[in-house]
C-alpha cells in the first residue's frame, strides 16, 4: 500500500464527512466555546437581570453555551479589570453598568482605561430610576419627601449601588436643587440597597423597576417618582421628577455590552448581529420592555459614543458641584 498516497486520500475524505455534517473542525471548535457574560454587580440588580433576560436567545441565536457570571466587587472594577485582561477572542464580555463612564470621574487610578481598553459591541437597554422609599417614610411622592427632609435635615438616608454610581449622582443632583441634606449609604449593587430599605438600614433608594417591580407590588416599599422625561406604563401613578417640582429634570441608567479592545473587528460586528438580533426578538424585546427597560440595541460606534457623552455629562456636574467622590 501507497502511504503517501493514502495521507491525501484520508483527508480528502475527512473534509467530505465534515461537509456533509454541515461543520467544520474550525465551527465546530468556535460552538463548543462558552461566551460568558460577566455581570459587574452581584445577583437581583438591573444588569444581572438584563443579562439573564437575554441570556437564553443569546445562546439559541449563537448556537454556542452561555453563561452569566456575576464578579461584584469595588464599584464594578473587579468584572472590568477582568474582562480588559481577558484574551480578546470574543468570549469574555464585560455587561457593563452605569459606572463604567463614571469610574473614571470617582476613581482616577483606575487598574484599566475605560476608553482604550474596550470595544464597543452593543448598548443594549437604558432605563430611568425609580425612587423608591420604605413604608416607614411617611411621604407618598417625591415632593412630600422633599418637604420631610427640609423639616428634619439629616434624618432621612438613601441606598445606592455604590459610591460614583448614577443613583448617588441622580440623588446627588436632586439635593442641590432641592436644598435638602440625605444622607448617602453606598452598598454594593442593587441587591444590597434593595434589602437596605425592606429593613430601614436607609429611607430609600433609587433603581431600575426590574429590580423593584416584586417589592412594589407586593407593597413593601413605595414608588415616589421616575427619573426619566415620562411616567412608566407600568407604574402610571408615580410622578416623573421634572413633575415633582424639578422642570427638565431627566436621567437614565444604561446596560452596555463590550469586549476586550483588541478583539478583531470581524468578530466584534458577529457580536453586535447577535446581540442586536437578540434584543430586537419579539420575546425578549416585550421581557425587557415589561421589566421597565428601554431597548436601544445600538452598534459598537453607538454604545462607545454613548460611553463618552455619559462621562462628560456626569464630569461637568461633579466638577461644578465640587462633589467629592470618595469611598
Amino acid at each position: 500500500m501507497n502511504h503517501a498516497n493514502s495521507l491525501p486520500r484520508r483527508t480528502a475524505l475527512s473534509a467530505i464527512a465534515a461537509s456533509a455534517l454541515g461543520v467544520s473542525f474550525s465551527s465546530h471548535a468556535q460552538a463548543d466555546t462558552t461566551i460568558k457574560l460577566i455581570v459587574t454587580f452581584p445577583p437581583g440588580g438591573s444588569t444581572d437581570i438584563a443579562a439573564r433576560m437575554i441570556q437564553p436567545r443569546l445562546a439559541e441565536k449563537t448556537g454556542r453555551a452561555v453563561v452569566v457570571e456575576n464578579r461584584p466587587g469595588a464599584a464594578s472594577q473587579v468584572a472590568t479589570q477582568f474582562v480588559a485582561k481577558s484574551p480578546p477572542d470574543g468570549n469574555t464580555l464585560l455587561v457593563s453598568f452605569d459606572s463604567h463612564a463614571i469610574n473614571p470621574i470617582a476613581k482616577p487610578k483606575l487598574p484599566y482605561d475605560t476608553f482604550k481598553d474596550f470595544a464597543g459591541i452593543t448598548l443594549a437597554v437604558r432605563f430611568p430610576l425609580v425612587i423608591a422609599a420604605s413604608t416607614s417614610v411617611e411621604a407618598n411622592d417625591l415632593r412630600g419627601f422633599v418637604e420631610l427632609a427640609r423639616k428634619s435635615p439629616g434624618k432621612y438616608s438613601y441606598a445606592s449601588t455604590g459610591v460614583g454610581s448614577m443613583n448617588q449622582l441622580v440623588m446627588e443632583d436632586i439635593k442641590r436643587r432641592a436644598g435638602i441634606f440625605v444622607l448617602h449609604v453606598p452598598f454594593g449593587g442593587g441587591g444590597p440597597a434593595v434589602q437596605a430599605v425592606l429593613g430601614d438600614v436607609a429611607s430609600m433608594t433609587l433603581l431600575s423597576y426590574a429590580a423593584l417591580r416584586s417589592q412594589i407590588a407586593a407593597g413593601k416599599v413605595k414608588p415616589l417618582a421616575v427619573s426619566g422625561p415620562k411616567r412608566l406604563l407600568e407604574l402610571p401613578h408615580v410622578p416623573t421628577v421634572a413633575e415633582s417640582g424639578f422642570p427638565g429634570f431627566e436621567a437614565h441608567s444604561w446596560i452596555g455590552i463590550f469586549a476586550p479592545a483588541a478583539t478583531p473587528p470581524a468578530t466584534l460586528k458577529r457580536l453586535t448581529d447577535d446581540f442586536q438580533a437578540t434584543l430586537n426578538s419579539p420575546d425578549i424585546h416585550s421581557k425587557l420592555t415589561q421589566a421597565g427597560f428601554e431597548v436601544m440595541a445600538t452598534d459598537g460606534a453607538g454604545v462607545d459614543k454613548h460611553l463618552r457623552t455619559e462621562y462628560e455629562r456626569w464630569n461637568t456636574f461633579v466638577q461644578a458641584n465640587k462633589l467629592k467622590l470618595e469611598d
